[in-house]
């Protein structure tokens, strides 16, 4: 990454890691860091994310399955955080995101985690489901770049994100990486019990457009900065892939780079409970036809899994 300073590093250069500490902190006890926006006093108990003042990480490790840009030849630095600010019931990370598995870390532990998986030659740590602990990230972040760490973090997310939490990260992530799930709130209360999410997620994926533009590539096709989304196609266009990809190009930036994902499958409730029409495999015709539609929209498509 020669050549490329990390957002966190200018922070912490010019003296802003204490103060965006504070904010995140203070934000806890009225809590808005998610779209739930429950104004919990997560210092007293825990909010709809089900969690207090501490993440809890399921696994960090480097991860060879991520998109292209991100894994590299060494990996993406991911560390899995448990419990999530959604309710997928499809979710096939259910025993990490609905369950309690993990292990509650301090900031310093967590700073830990990411300087080792620095060492370990990852081109990024990669925070995956990090939206209900945007506050210890940022305590954890402040405490890894004062110890050195130097390589580009990305905000691995469902993308049910909210304007105040994303406003604390600006000038610390360097890569967005949000879902976008669904073009109808109606399917999206239905599968993933969540209100109101195309505005909301639309709203997110607008702000971290604007704090990172389009992504850039190193030499290497290595990402160092910028916006990267993930659609996940589902069955009988549940996910409403035409609209999004619309938005996404007329909207944010024709330039956008986009995964459309074709891994589903039945899982966790949907699965147990026979669900129609998510109670089947998406088919490979409907996983063309919505990367069709990313390509018709003009824009950049990842090219590990087409």
């Amino acid at each position: 990454m020669t050549g490329y300073e990390p957002a966190y590093r200018r922070l912490l250069r010019e003296g802003g890691f204490p103060e965006r500490v504070r904010q995140a902190q203070a934000a806890l006890t009225d809590c808005n860091l998610c779209a739930w926006q429950c104004g919990i006093d997560r210092t007293q108990m825990v909010g709809v994310c089900r969690t207090g003042t501490r993440a809890s990480v399921a696994s960090a490790f480097p991860h060879m399955g991520e998109e292209a840009p991100l894994t590299g030849r060494h990996g993406s630095g991911t560390i899995f955080f448990a419990r999530c600010n959604m309710r997928c019931q499809f979710c096939q990370n259910h025993d990490i995101s609905q369950a309690d598995a993990g292990e509650p870390v301090e900031p310093d532990q967590l700073a830990g985690l990411m300087l080792r998986l620095q060492a370990m030659g990852c081109h990024n740590v990669n925070f995956v489901s990090p939206s209900h602990v945007i506050a210890p990230i940022i305590a954890a972040v402040a405490i890894a770049a004062q110890a050195g760490l130097s390589i580009p973090l990305v905000y691995n997310t469902g993308g049910y994100d909210s304007l105040a939490g994303l406003a604390l990260l600006d000038g610390i992530i360097d890569i967005y990486m949000p879902d976008m799930k669904y073009a109808d709130a109606v399917l999206a209360r239905r599968y993933s019990k969540i209100p109101d999410y195309p505005a909301r997620n639309r709203a997110a994926v607008r702000e971290m457009h604007r704090q990172v533009g389009d992504l850039e590539l190193d030499g290497d096709g290595i990402a160092r900065r910028g916006l990267l989304v993930r659609h996940l196609v589902l069955p009988d266009d549940v996910a409403g892939t035409a609209a999004i990809v619309r938005w996404l190009a007329e909207d944010i930036s024709p330039n956008t780079y986009i995964n459309v994902m074709g891994q589903y499958r039945p899982a966790w409730r949907v699965k147990a409970q026979d669900i129609a029409p998510l109670n089947r495999p998406v088919s490979s015709g409907e996983v063309r036809a919505a990367q069709r539609l990313a390509r018709e929209a003009g824009l950049r498509l990842d090219q590990r899994w087409l």
